[in-house]
């Protein structure tokens, strides 16, 4: 199935965990799923979150495939094969963190841990049917977790239920919980361009789930999403760029990384202004409603041969992507559109406030009897 790309048998006899191959394990390499790193030297030292898990006495069985070096946002990758979507065949898994989606939706583990730097977690828990939680920027460590340096980039869990994604972010973050009550708290409806049936699916889960409901604007998005390009693609260039040498880059990825070495100074100066701006935007609309909601992607996943046109895949994260510039929690939640393909419901909060988030999603959940 091209989900686990490394076996492994490490740990307790807890929570059976799967971990994306950025993250290191000491004892064995870290490759990104990029034949470029086939030859790379193995982790002296676990990742922050490793150690957490083992501490936690979860049992770690696998290293996870993904879209070759966290680049890309459809989980397709020619050199170790692109992992099944279990629950919808025929579609992509969506990407980066395609392996560790497809490793929860097919039941092999109890949670998995993905990493998010422009929608990598709740692109493809959205596109397999999981639940996916991009946390609070800086909340979950990135020690140990590939790229070194990254503004966007977020460690994060996907699971089967809320409860299960609540007690991984427990086991990541010493500091999680209790979750709050939620009493007379509001939800802010974004509106967005997205297919009919998926945006029917939200809006019939945010009406049936009986929260308060109120539309919020959010105008800066479209620019928010091009300057979350802009700042990745430095980033990734100064991460990766120097791969680009060894000649065994995939194809696709090259390309990219070869557009975004064009990355200027002026660029990467506006894309900031943007965040700042940005940022005020969604703590504004945040200090209205406590929590935003809108579809996670415009559209239901592709399918695998219509996802190999890069054209097509254009936008997938236009509705996540914002939220890395910003580093405000957000997670997806499952639902199912009328033509019984997968739709997720993106929920948003402030910065810090990731239990907020949880108790709020956990609720919509049971309301809707998912």
């Amino acid at each position: 199935m091209a989900i686990v790309v490394e076996k492994l048998q490490l740990g307790g006899t807890g929570r059976t965990v799967m971990v994306k191959d950025t993250i290191d394990i000491a004892g064995y390499p870290t490759r990104a799923s990029s034949r470029a790193l086939d030859d790379v030297a193995p982790a002296s030292h676990h990742a922050d979150v490793v150690q957490a898990l083992l501490d936690g006495g979860c049992r770690i069985t696998g290293k996870t495939g993904l879209h070759e070096l966290a680049f890309g946002t459809t989980g397709i990758n020619a050199w170790t094969g692109t992992a099944d979507n279990p629950l919808y065949p025929g579609r992509i898994p969506g990407g980066s963190s395609s392996g560790s989606a497809a490793a929860v939706a097919a039941g092999l583990i109890d949670f998995s841990l993905g990493t998010d730097t422009g929608g990598s977690v709740r692109i493809p828990a959205a596109c397999c049917g999981v639940f996916g939680l991009k946390p609070t920027f800086g909340r979950v460590s990135r020690k140990g977790v590939m790229p070194e340096k990254s503004s966007l980039d977020c460690v994060g869990p996907f699971a089967r239920d809320m409860d299960m994604l609540i007690e991984a972010m427990g086991l990541l973050a010493d500091n999680f919980g209790p979750l709050p009550a939620i009493e007379n708290v509001r939800i802010g409806v974004v509106p967005v361009q997205a297919q009919g049936e998926v945006q029917d699916a939200v809006d019939t889960a945010l009406a049936r789930a009986g929260f308060p409901l109120q539309t919020l604007l959010l105008p800066g998005m479209g620019d928010a999403y091009d300057a979350g390009l802009i700042v990745i693609n430095r980033e990734t260039w100064n991460a990766c760029g120097h791969l680009l040498a060894s000649g065994r880059v995939g194809a696709d990825i090259a390309g990219r990384l070869k557009a975004a070495s064009a990355t200027s100074d002026t660029e990467l100066a506006e894309a900031e202004t943007c965040r700042a701006a940005f940022t005020a935007e969604v703590d504004a609309a945040l200090a209205r409603c406590p929590v935003l909601a809108m579809p996670t992607m415009p559209d239901y996943p592709l399918l695998m041969a219509d996802a190999m046109d890069t054209r097509a895949v254009i936008g997938m994260t236009a509705f996540v992507r914002p939220f890395n510039l910003t580093g405000h929690p957000a997670l997806s939640i499952p639902l199912v559109g009328a033509s019984k393909l997968p739709v997720g419901l993106q929920l948003i909060a402030a910065k810090g406030a990731d239990e907020l988030l949880c108790a709020v999603a956990r609720e919509l959940v049971r309301r809707l009897e998912l």
